[in-house]
C-alpha cells in the first residue's frame, strides 16, 4: 500500500512540472518576438543558400610593348668531324699520331705495309721500257714496210696498257697511306702499331671545333621570323658569358613529331673552349610589338591546351588561350583574351567554372 502511495506522488509531481514548463512566456510590449529556431540562418555573408565569393588576385590585360625574344636549347657542333679508316687492308707498320695533339691538312696519320705493291710496280716499269723499246723498233720496221700496221699496233696497245697499270698501282700505293683530310685535333687512338687493319677499322677521330657550329630547333610559329645572317645569342653552362652567333642554314622541312625547324649557326672558337656536344642555351630577338602579356602563373595546362580564369559577372570563366613568346615572368597572349579582361592568377587550381569570385581590395 506504501508502494502505490509514493508511485501515485511521483506521478502527480511530474504532471504539475510539465504544466509549469509549458506556460507561454509574456513578451513585454515594444519588443519583436524571436525567430523559431528552425529558420534560415541570416549572415552578411550573400543570398540565403548560397555560399561567400572567393576573393582571389587579378591581372588586368593590357597592350604592352614587347621585345618579342625566344629562348630555346641547342648543342654545339664540330665544324668538321671524321672518323679515320684506311682505304686498304694491310699491316699497320706506322701510326703518326698523338692522342689529342692538332694535326694540319695533309699530315701523314697511319701507314700501312706497301711491299708487295712496290714490288708489282718495280716489275711494270721493267715491263714498260721493254714496250717502249719495242715500240720503237717496230716503228721503224713499219716506216721501211718490213711490217704489219697490225703488229704495231699490238705494241702500242701493249704499251698503253702498261701505263695504266702502273698508274692503278700507284694508286694502289697511295691508300696505304691514311692523311688527315682537313686541319684539326686527333682524339683517341684504336689501334696500335702491327694491327691489321681494314676499311671498316678506326684508326681514330679527327675533329676541328674552329668555327663552331650550333645546331637549335625553334618552334615552327616563329620560322618565318628567323633568316639566315640573324645574330642569335647563347651561354653554356661552364660559361654563362653571352656569345654571338649569325644563323648559316635553316633547315627546308618542319619536324613532324616536334612542330619545329631546325637551325644551324657559327661562331668563332679560336681558343677551342667550345667543345662539341656542349649544352648551349640560345636566344634570339624576333623584333618590337605590342601584345598582352600576362603572368605565367596563372596560366592552366590540359590536354587541349592552355586556359585562364577571367572574372565576368561576379563569376570565374574558362577562357582556352594561345600563347606566343615567354619571358622569365610573363607569357605572350595571341588569342583567346581581351584588352581589359581581368585575369584571375591566384587559386587557380581551386577554383571552378561559373564559382563566385571577387577581386581582392589592394
Amino acid at each position: 500500500m506504501r508502494s502505490i502511495l509514493i508511485i501515485a506522488s511521483l506521478i502527480i509531481g511530474l504532471i504539475a512540472y510539465k504544466w509549469a514548463t509549458s506556460k507561454p512566456t509574456e513578451i513585454p510590449s515594444g519588443q519583436p518576438a524571436s525567430k523559431p529556431s528552425g529558420g534560415p540562418p541570416t549572415g552578411s555573408g550573400g543570398a540565403p543558400g548560397g555560399g561567400k565569393p572567393m576573393p582571389v588576385s587579378v591581372y588586368v590585360a593590357a597592350l604592352t610593348p614587347v621585345e618579342n625574344e625566344i629562348f630555346v636549347t641547342g648543342t654545339i657542333v664540330a665544324n668538321e668531324d671524321v672518323e679515320l679508316r684506311p682505304e686498304t687492308s694491310g699491316r699497320l707498320i706506322g701510326l703518326y699520331i698523338r692522342e689529342g695533339a692538332a694535326v694540319a691538312k695533309g699530315q701523314l696519320i697511319a701507314k700501312i705495309k706497301d711491299d708487295e705493291i712496290r714490288a708489282r710496280i718495280k716489275k711494270v716499269k721493267l715491263e714498260q721500257e721493254l714496250a717502249d723499246q719495242t715500240a720503237a723498233r717496230e716503228q721503224k720496221l713499219l716506216d721501211a714496210n718490213a711490217i704489219s700496221r697490225e703488229e704495231v699496233d699490238i705494241t702500242n696497245n701493249r704499251v698503253k696498257t702498261l701505263a695504266a697499270d702502273l698508274e692503278a698501282l700507284q694508286v694502289a700505293l697511295s691508300q696505304t697511306e691514311l692523311r688527315a683530310p682537313f686541319a684539326g685535333r686527333i682524339g683517341l687512338k684504336n689501334i696500335s702499331v702491327g694491327a691489321y687493319v681494314s676499311p671498316s677499322t678506326v684508326i681514330g677521330r679527327l675533329v676541328q671545333t674552329s668555327p663552331a657550329k650550333l645546331d637549335f630547333a625553334v618552334p615552327e610559329k616563329y620560322s618565318q621570323r628567323i633568316s639566315v645572317g640573324k645574330k642569335v645569342q647563347f651561354a653554356t653552362d661552364l660559361d654563362p658569358a653571352k656569345r654571338d652567333a649569325s644563323i648559316v642554314a635553316i633547315e627546308p622541312i618542319v619536324d613532324e613529331a616536334l612542330r619545329t625547324v631546325k637551325v644551324r649557326a657559327t661562331t668563332p672558337n679560336p681558343s677551342g673552349r667550345l667543345l662539341p656536344g656542349n649544352f648551349v642555351k640560345v636566344s634570339t630577338k624576333l623584333g618590337a610589338s605590342k601584345s598582352i602579356m600576362m603572368p605565367s602563373e596563372a596560366i592552366i595546362p590540359f590536354i587541349g591546351g592552355k586556359k585562364v580564369f577571367i572574372i565576368k559577372e561576379g563569376k570565374a570563366v574558362e577562357k582556352t588561350i594561345v600563347t606566343g613568346v615567354r619571358t622569365e615572368k610573363e607569357v605572350e597572349v595571341i588569342e583567346g583574351l581581351s584588352v581589359g579582361d581581368s585575369i584571375v592568377v591566384s587559386g587557380i587550381m581551386s577554383i571552378k567554372n561559373g564559382q563566385a569570385v571577387k577581386p581582392k581590395n589592394k
